[in-house]
């Protein structure tokens, strides 16, 4: 591969996910960015896409998913009045690691096996071994993610 044309649309059934209805559930992933696999390495690419839904059942006008922020962001950002501006983004890591060693049911990492833990006061944006579970997976997560040139 040698650019993003390269790269083929793809799609999947957004009626799953809430990102389109049922009876015109195909989402097309259009591609905008590509980066190395710091995993699997060699010729291998991670892809970044922007998600888009049909207008209508005519399947002849794309427009953006509602979900397709990185789309509404670009317009803004491109506009005349802001085009000079120095556009600063954040990534925030948010997915909930699944614990493989309980006992009775698959639950949360961190969590007591059978219930819930307190009030999310000391677990948000926390640090400590007792509330912050699964943290040299999210930090290797990140770097491989820095190290692809995300």
């Amino acid at each position: 591969m040698n650019s993003l044309a390269d790269l083929p649309e793809w799609n999947y059934d957004g009626s799953s996910t809430y990102q389109a209805v049922t009876d015109q559930s195909e989402v097309i992933l259009k591609p905008v960015a590509y980066y190395r696999d710091p995993f699997r390495r060699g010729d291998n690419v991670l892809v970044m896409c922007e998600a888009w839904n049909w207008k209508d059942n005519t399947c002849q006008e794309l427009i953006p998913a509602n979900t397709n922020f990185r789309h509404f962001a670009q317009k803004v950002w491109s506009h005349p009045d802001v085009v000079a501006e120095e556009t600063w983004y954040g990534i925030e890591q948010e997915y909930t690691l699944i614990s493989q060693c309980t006992k009775f049911t698959k639950q949360p990492l961190g969590w007591p096996n059978n219930g819930y833990p307190g009030a999310q006061g000391p677990y948000y944006c926390s640090i400590g071994a007792n509330v912050s579970f699964g943290r040299a997976i999210a930090d290797a997560h990140y770097k491989a993610c820095l190290f692809a040139g995300i």
